[in-house]
């Protein structure tokens, strides 16, 4: 089977999207289709000295095309999306057939890429790792926005030969949105062979925090989003130092919410640096060198579904987790108690559970790992991703045969 995967973000750059996509890529390889990831240029600090994508070698092929980035470097805005969607459109009309798509959100991003295989009657599988018209909402976009927003997604849904969902949360919300979807909750997790507890290969770790870094500290990874609610762990860091505790945080990625936690930071006189995303390695080394890692969900933000994938990478590097807010997430540590804690969304009670996690609790760092490649590997995600795909597929074509006889 020939399988297209198209997203505005993939390997090499960090993202919970990139790790995934490319799992679900080598899934496909694994199981005998010959994939072609449809992607962008990445972020020149990504690149080689000559300006190539740095590949790693893949069962798949990667063709990239330029795009617009903000001033983070991130692909996000309108411009910057159209600036992917557009030349994506033209891809898929006059690219190689394919047997399937499976397209990676934003919702216009969907949008072109069904248009565009409706016309050349490819199924489309669409990836449904979050609901954009419900975090639209969540940042107080006018209701017009969000209702065309939600529009793509019920029209990319219902129209998708299935969707993947991430958790039963989003599934839920997808079946609300576009009741003629049939969706398919493959769950989500972590590429457990690059996040591991170890360096591997006998190397020393480097986390390339130079000399400022110190441990313990505790670190915030991937994208920071204002309804993710990273304040959280500012304000807590402040007071654990006014108390005397020697706790860092350092946040390693992008987003749209680091200029006003810079700001807060500054203000609150809070140990707090802030790095640029790198490779999934390097940040992989970072995890391992953190005492904790954090993560959060404001709550009422209309993403309390939400279970953020930068949890799992912290678990597979065998660094426990404080997150505060509501969602599955407080389920399982409330369940697995030695992967950490969940906390409600106040600084006072975040600032206790780092201070009892990173500076007194002793961490089983390798059980924390071993639990993290029994259920959170990526892996196990992407096989339950193909054979949803070969599935419908087969049903579609079989359904088709006994309406030629």
């Amino acid at each position: 089977m020939r399988v297209a995967i198209a997203s505005r973000i993939f390997d090499p750059e960090p993202s919970a999207a990139s790790f995934r996509l490319a799992a679900l890529a080598s899934g496909f390889a694994r199981s005998g289709d010959r994939v072609r990831v449809l992607t962008v240029q990445p972020v020149k600090q990504l690149r080689e000295p000559g300006g190539a994508a740095t590949e790693r070698q893949v069962p798949y092929r990667v063709t990239r095309f330029p795009v617009l980035r903000d001033r983070s470097g991130y692909v996000r805005g309108y411009l910057q999306y159209l600036s992917f969607d557009i030349p994506l459109f033209f891809r898929i009309l006059f690219g190689p057939k394919q047997d399937a798509i499976i397209v990676e959100p934003p919702p216009t991003t969907v949008l072109f890429a069904t248009l565009a295989a409706s016309i050349r009657r490819t199924p489309v599988f669409a990836y449904a790792a979050d609901v954009w018209s419900d975090a639209s909402a969540s940042t107080g976009a006018p209701s017009l926005v969000v209702n065309v927003v939600r529009r793509m997604e019920r029209f990319a849904w219902n129209r998708a030969r299935g969707v993947y969902s991430v958790n039963a949360g989003v599934t839920e919300r997808v079946r609300q949105i576009a009741p003629r979807a049939v969706v398919e909750t493959v769950g989500n997790g972590i590429d457990t062979a690059v996040f591991t507890p170890d360096a591997g290969d006998g190397a020393a770790d480097n986390n390339g925090a130079g000399s400022t870094v110190r441990h313990p500290y505790a670190i915030y990874t991937g994208t920071a989003s204002e309804w993710q609610g990273a304040e959280i762990f500012v304000r807590a860091i402040a007071q654990l130092q006014d108390s005397g505790t020697p706790l860092k945080l350092v946040f390693l990625g992008q987003g749209t919410a680091l200029p006003a936690l810079k700001l807060l930071a500054e203000e609150r006189g809070a140990d707090v640096e802030f790095h640029d995303p790198v490779p999934p390695a390097q940040a992989a080394a970072w995890q391992r060198g953190a005492a904790v890692s954090v993560a959060s969900i404001k709550p009422g933000a209309g993403y309390d579904f939400a279970y953020p994938t930068k949890i799992f990478a912290a678990w597979a590097c065998g660094t426990p987790v404080v997150y505060a807010g509501p969602g599955p997430a407080r389920e399982v540590l409330a369940a697995t108690p030695h992967l950490g804690a969940g906390v409600d969304f106040e600084p006072g009670v975040v600032a206790a559970a780092l201070k009892d996690i990173a500076c007194e609790r002793e961490n089983s760092r390798p059980a924390i790992a071993a639990w993290a490649q029994a259920n959170v590997s990526l892996a196990g995600v992407a096989d339950r991703a193909t054979s949803f795909t070969h599935a419908r597929l087969r049903e579609a074509h079989g359904s088709s045969a006994r309406g030629r006889q």
